[in-house]
């Protein structure tokens, strides 16, 4: 009974020093989401909750309510930042999130606060979204998520957080983009507003390669990438690729299907060059792609 008492006093207590850094946002018509006192003057939440540039808010955790800017969002990775006034605002404190283990117990706080205890059922490495975004770990949680509770951190034991929380980026599993993320994608968006993404600037489809191609390209992949459209202002252009080309590798790494290239280029910066493996006229050549920054809503 003692030890179970004292792991309820550690929760409560846990819950109350990460509250103090907890704010509502108020950043979408309906539900109001929650968000996290990054750094002066700077809260983080999910990026999906902020559905409108201006007339955003937050709401401190004695209930005032505080006018809010947007610094910036990110929908690859579902971060974004506030500018807030943080006169009184204390900063969260942030754990590592490398040494999150399965099995570790967590709560998810909302604003108020509100709190859900749970584990950590998964940890991966690295993944890209279906957004284009990359996150650096995956953190799969055995918990419930509240209404309301996307962009809210996630804690350990001693109430430091470990990442933000956020339904926007998975189906029906709850995840929790961690605290190496948040920092890496919440220094560009305080500092250029934006996050900077490295693209090809072409179009591709998968097709079927012939054996004597396979043979050609010294690959045994049997599908590749069809060239089907060129921006004119790209960098696939500038380095020499053409309607027609067949691109069977990026930096050695073989391409079957579109996706591929966004796994490869989601780690990238623009400005970082790819060597790209392909079939032209049948005959195998290489071209060097110095990557420039994707435009709004462009894939490859």
């Amino acid at each position: 009974m003692q030890t179970l008492l004292s792991l309820s006093n550690d929760l409560a207590g846990a819950v109350e020093r990460a509250g103090r850094a907890v704010v509502g946002v108020d950043g979408r018509q309906r539900l109001s989401s929650t968000g996290v006192h990054w750094r002066p003057g700077l809260v983080v939440t999910a990026a999906h909750t902020v559905e409108r540039d201006d007339d955003l808010a937050i709401t401190a955790p004695d209930g005032t309510s505080r006018p809010a800017t947007l610094a910036g969002r990110d929908a690859g990775t579902d971060v974004a930042v506030l500018r807030v006034d943080a006169d009184g605002l204390p900063c969260a404190e942030w754990a590592d999130s490398d040494a999150v283990k399965v099995g570790h117990l967590v709560l998810a706080l909302g604003a108020g606060p509100s709190a859900s205890l749970g584990v950590i059922s998964a940890v991966g490495g690295a993944w890209n979204t279906f957004r284009g975004g990359r996150v650096d770990r995956f953190l799969r949680l055995d918990l419930t998520m509240y209404p309301g509770f996307s962009g809210g951190p996630l804690i350990d034991v001693e109430g430091r957080v470990i990442g933000i929380n956020t339904s926007g980026l998975t189906r029906n599993v709850r995840v929790a983009i961690p605290g190496t993320t948040v920092a890496r994608v919440a220094e560009e968006l305080a500092s250029r507003g934006r996050v900077a993404r490295g693209y090809l600037g072409v179009g591709m489809q998968s097709v079927r390669l012939p054996e004597a191609d396979r043979r050609a390209a010294g690959t045994p992949s049997e599908h590749a990438l069809i060239v089907v459209h060129v921006d004119p202002e790209g960098p696939g252009a500038r380095a020499g690729l053409m309607l027609g080309d067949v691109l069977v590798a990026l930096d050695s790494a073989p391409l079957g299907e579109p996706a591929d290239v966004q796994a490869h280029l989601a780690g990238r910066r623009v400005g970082d060059a790819v060597t790209v493996k392909l079939l032209r006229a049948g005959r195998p050549t290489e071209a060097r792609v110095t990557l420039g920054e994707r435009p709004s809503g462009r894939r490859a």
